[in-house]
């Protein structure tokens, strides 16, 4: 059987999606534990040009579920609107990118096989086809940004294991 466009974006990203929540609830048990603000926390980058924590888990969620929505809409630009600024938030923000990600069926992203999409960026215009825009551009985005969530907050001495990063790995059953 052939593998479907939601069965290749849509587990995947929940499970990258659930593993990002859990590593919220961690670190803030870490920074309670350490005596470390969540202002400390969310200032946070890995290296002075890069964003901080908050543009990171942002990003999770703007490539994924908001991916699904710039499919539908045709267009998709850079992440952009309020960033979360503590452990609720960043929180709230990936139980919106499971709603979102749940809400998505089969047959409507069957649909969207060659569909056009484009992402932009003031002047600047990517053209994709809607598959390959999830699968070749949100896919690696969203791992990338959740790898850097997991990344500042190993920095800030959480303590996470590469188990934290995979979240519940789908196995066989029998």
């Amino acid at each position: 059987m052939p593998l479907t466009l939601h069965a290749a974006f849509v587990p995947t990203a929940l499970q990258v999606v659930r593993a990002t929540r859990a590593v919220a609830d961690k670190a803030e048990q870490h920074c309670g534990e350490a005596g470390i603000t969540g202002d400390d926390i969310f200032a946070a980058r890995l290296i002075e040009d890069m964003f901080p924590l908050p543009f990171q888990f942002y990003s999770v969620y703007h490539h994924t579920a908001g991916a699904l929505e710039g499919v539908r809409a045709g267009v998709f630009g850079p992440p952009s609107g309020d960033m979360p600024q503590s452990f609720d938030a960043a929180r709230a923000l990936m139980d919106k990118a499971i709603a979102g990600l749940e809400a998505a069926s089969e047959g409507e992203m069957e649909g969207w096989f060659g569909q056009p999409m484009r992402f932009e960026m003031r002047e600047f215009k990517l053209p994709f086809t809607a598959d390959q825009f999830l699968l070749t551009f949100s896919q690696p985005n969203y791992m990338f940004h959740a790898a850097t969530v997991y990344d500042i907050l190993r920095m800030r001495g959480v303590p996470l294991g590469k188990r934290d990063f995979m979240g519940q790995l789908r196995l066989a059953t029998t």
